[in-house]
C-alpha cells in the first residue's frame, strides 16, 4: 500500500539564481505482517498521509540533487526508521522545466516547460536485500522524414501493406534501464549521456542521417549504443509506439503530392519492444 501522485515543486536558491525541480512521487510499502488485511489490526500501519508528509520533509531537508538520489533517500528513510517495513518502492518523475535563455544568456529565475521527454526513476529495497535503482525517459517523441523503410517482410493472402524504401519514421519512446548494484553514480550525467545516445542512434549523423530498415532495428541500435557507451547500465528496455503518416491523394484536386502533405494514422498504431542486457548480468 502507499501514496500515489505526491506532487510538489522544490525551489533552491544560490545567490540571485534560482533552481526548480517539480516532481511526482509514488511511495509504496509492504509490512512484515499482513495483520491489517487479515485481522483489521492497524497497529503497524503507517498512514498514507504520513508517507506523503515524509516525502515532503525529505525534499525540504535533503533537496533533490537527482531523481535517483531522492528515490534512494525515500527507501533509506523507511528502512531505517520503521522496523515493520519489509519492502519499499519509490517512483519519481520530473516535470520538464528548462531555464529560459534570452540572447544566449540564462535567466536567473524564469523557466519554460519543454515536452521533450519525461525523466523518471524507481528505487526499491527489501529488508536485508540490495538497493535496486532503475531510471528512464518516457513520452519522448521523435521523427525523421526520410532514411527509413520497410521491405522484404513476410507476406500472405492477408498482406495489403506495400513495401516502402522511403518513409517517415515517427514514434513515442519509453526507455527504462537498470544500474544493477547501486553505487555512487553521477545519475544526472549518466541520464543525459543516455538521452544523447538515444537521439544519436535514432537520427544518425547530422549531415546525412542513417537508414533504418525497421522500427525494430532502430530500437536495437539505441540499446547497443547505450550499452557500448554507458558501462553503468546493465539492462535496457525500449518500447516504441510508432505513428504512421499516409500521403494525401490529391489527383482529384489536379495536384501531384510528392510526399509533401501527409496525415497521421493515430489508431491503430504499431508497437515494438525489446529488453537487452549484458550477458554477465543475466548469468549473475
Amino acid at each position: 500500500y502507499g501514496k500515489n501522485t505526491i506532487k510538489f515543486l522544490r525551489l533552491h536558491k544560490e545567490g540571485k539564481k534560482q533552481f526548480v525541480k517539480e516532481v511526482e512521487v509514488c511511495a509504496h510499502l509492504r509490512l512484515t505482517s499482513p495483520q491489517e488485511y487479515l485481522e483489521g489490526n492497524n497497529s503497524l500501519v503507517i498512514p498514507t498521509d504520513t508517507i506523503k508528509n515524509i516525502v515532503l520533509v525529505l525534499a525540504k531537508k535533503n533537496g533533490i540533487s537527482s531523481l535517483e538520489q531522492f528515490a534512494i533517500d525515500i527507501c533509506n528513510h523507511f528502512m531505517t526508521t520503521f522496523c515493520q517495513v519489509a519492502y519499499v518502492k519509490a517512483y519519481v518523475q520530473e516535470v520538464p522545466w528548462q531555464r529560459l535563455h534570452e540572447d544566449g544568456i540564462p535567466h536567473i529565475h524564469s523557466f519554460i516547460c519543454v515536452p521533450d521527454g519525461i525523466r523518471f526513476c524507481e528505487a526499491e529495497q527489501c529488508r536485508n536485500g540490495p538497493l535496486i535503482v532503475f531510471a528512464g525517459i518516457k513520452d519522448l517523441k521523435l521523427m525523421k522524414t526520410t532514411q527509413s523503410g520497410f521491405e522484404g517482410f513476410y507476406k500472405n493472402e492477408h498482406t495489403t501493406l506495400p513495401e516502402r524504401h522511403d518513409r517517415i519514421l515517427c514514434g513515442e519512446f519509453f526507455c527504462k534501464w537498470s544500474y544493477g548494484e547501486c553505487k555512487d553514480f553521477d545519475f544526472n550525467c549518466i541520464w543525459k549521456k543516455i538521452r544523447e545516445c538515444i537521439l544519436e542512434a535514432f537520427a544518425g549523423p547530422p549531415d546525412c542521417g542513417e537508414y533504418s530498415p525497421s522500427y525494430q532495428k532502430t530500437v536495437n541500435c539505441i540499446q547497443m549504443l547505450v550499452l557500448s557507451r554507458v558501462p553503468q547500465v546493465q539492462v535496457i528496455e525500449v518500447v516504441l509506439n510508432n505513428t504512421f503518416y499516409n500521403v494525401v491523394d490529391m489527383k482529384n484536386l489536379g495536384l501531384t503530392n510528392d510526399k509533401e502533405v501527409l496525415v497521421p494514422v493515430e489508431t491503430p498504431y504499431g508497437s515494438c519492444a525489446c529488453t537487452l542486457g549484458r550477458k554477465t548480468f543475466f548469468e549473475a
